[in-house]
């Protein structure tokens, strides 16, 4: 790796922890999150770290040297509604219906109009939607970018695709200044305005990375799995059950664990373990033996089902007795 290809998550990073903390000085004016029955935390923290991420990523590939990707116009318009919706709660129906719009343009665009359509789109708002019901608890979310678009941006180098390589270097830089101030305890929340463009990114680039033949289709599923497996079953339980699955609760498998006493340093070390696991095994994988990432990907979702298993007992001996929640 060259310093030239460090650069951009150089400049994100510094770039990021500045407006971090310029905009810790004028948090007055930006929206905040008030604890709830359904929350994790218990006082009041600013949720502008998305937008410091952002702004940072975007002035650092703008600094950094080589063209802006085109591909990139989602984003920006996204996070704007996003950004809204931290401020005041929009309606659910609208902001999903501009998530398919999106998603249905950018994929078109890629792959052109066939069938593959409906299911890559499905996923991409699967995975913008996840992402964002993921960041509840401190240090999640930012770990997550860093190892899934971190891992993207390993196999983007090896493969030479400079551009790829540089946005994701970008957001692991910024995801890294964020890091600093949303471990536990976390001083500040990334929001709907970090998460819902992050979660898309995370689907976009892994489409790109399919598209130009630089991994296999198994690869995004397993750079960000420890977020599509516990949002996926949370959800499909939700669903069975007949519960509201657009509102929010506190059944994730990482909300359990915080709940039961392993805090949100503790949840947060074992989840980024896992995320690293994934992210790193695939990028092996997808190096040196690619036809072997579907049995990798199954060894991990057996693994997984496993653990959440073990979860699952302890969480019913748990909520059997007094509830204990650990902040």
């Amino acid at each position: 790796m060259s310093f030239e290809s460090v650069v951009p998550a150089l400049l994100a990073f510094g770039l990021t922890a500045v407006l971090l903390q310029l905009l810790m000085w004028g948090n007055r004016f930006l929206p905040v999150d008030h604890p709830n029955e359904r929350s994790l935390h218990t006082r009041p923290v600013p949720r502008f770290g998305g937008l410091a991420i952002l702004a940072g990523g975007a002035l650092a590939l703008l600094l950094a040297g080589p063209p802006v990707a085109r591909w990139l116009w989602p984003v920006p318009l996204l996070a704007a509604v996003s950004l809204i919706d931290d401020f005041v709660t929009l309606p659910a129906v609208p902001r999903f219906a501009l998530q398919i719009a999106v998603a249905g343009v950018f994929a078109a665009g890629l792959l052109g109009v066939s069938w593959l359509l409906l299911p890559v789109v499905f996923a991409m708002v699967w995975m913008t939607n996840l992402y964002n019901f993921m960041d509840g608890s401190d240090g999640l979310a930012g770990s997550m970018a860093l190892a899934g678009f971190g891992g993207y941006a390993l196999l983007a180098l090896q493969a030479g695709d400079a551009q790829l390589a540089v946005v994701c270097l970008a957001v692991c830089g910024a995801a890294i200044a964020f890091l600093l101030r949303n471990l536990h305890p976390a001083s500040v929340f990334m929001g709907d305005t970090g998460s819902i463009p992050l979660g898309f990114l995370a689907a976009a680039i892994g489409l790109i990375g399919i598209e130009r033949g630089l991994w296999g289709a198994w690869v995004p599923v397993m750079m960000f799995l420890v977020f599509i497996a516990d949002a996926s079953v949370t959800l499909l339980r939700r669903l069975r059950r007949g519960e509201r699955v657009w509102q929010a609760h506190r059944t994730h498998y990482y909300q359990r664990l915080v709940r039961m006493g392993l805090g949100h340093a503790g949840t947060a070390r074992l989840y980024f373990a896992a995320m690293a696991g994934c992210s790193a095994s695939a990028a092996l994988v997808q190096l040196l033996a690619p036809q072997l990432g579907a049995v990798l990907l199954l060894a991990w979702c057996v693994l997984f089902v496993m653990l959440g298993r073990r979860v699952d007992r302890r969480w019913q001996a748990f909520a059997a007795g007094p509830e204990k929640e650990s902040q």
